[in-house]
């Protein structure tokens, strides 16, 4: 089990964070060589599947990817999404958390937090430490780039 947390701290609402992280298409401007196809149709709810395609040329897997639980944030109530992974390669569930906190007078903050359990089918348990440190790396900068828009 290779588990990995992304924490981050926006000044966009819930509402807009939650809205820029679970456009799974986008997710694919941030990660290098991916494409990601919604298989069905909107809004994104419990059921919905999407993959991420990963080549380079002929080269490459597929991640599938199913919703199992979506709760987007409310007023008073944080959001949270989580996702299992349905193929053969790539294994394991990520689950994304969206709160806001209030700050002094109007000003505040929302929270977001990227869980995730990833396992490439192939490797070895021996890699679990490498495959976290590439995970926070390159989800940590696709988190980046979506809620900076």
């Amino acid at each position: 089990m290779t588990v990995f947390r992304i924490d981050r701290t926006t000044p966009l609402s819930a509402d807009e964070a939650w809205q820029r992280l679970t456009d799974w298409p986008a997710h694919a401007d941030g990660v290098p060589l991916t494409k990601i196809s919604v298989l069905t149709p909107g809004p994104t709810r419990v059921g919905t599947v999407f993959v991420a395609r990963t080549a380079l040329g002929p080269a490459g897997f597929d991640d599938p990817m199913e919703v199992v639980h979506w709760q987007p944030p409310t007023a008073g109530s944080p959001g949270h999404c989580r996702l299992e992974k349905r193929g053969r390669t790539v294994l394991g569930w990520a689950e994304i958390h969206v709160q806001r906190t209030e700050g002094t007078g109007t000003a505040g903050i929302t929270r977001v937090r990227w869980e995730e359990d990833l396992r490439a089918g192939p490797l070895p348990r021996l890699f679990d430490p490498l495959t976290a440190r590439a995970g926070r790396a390159v989800f940590g900068r696709a988190v980046d780039r979506l809620l900076r828009g």
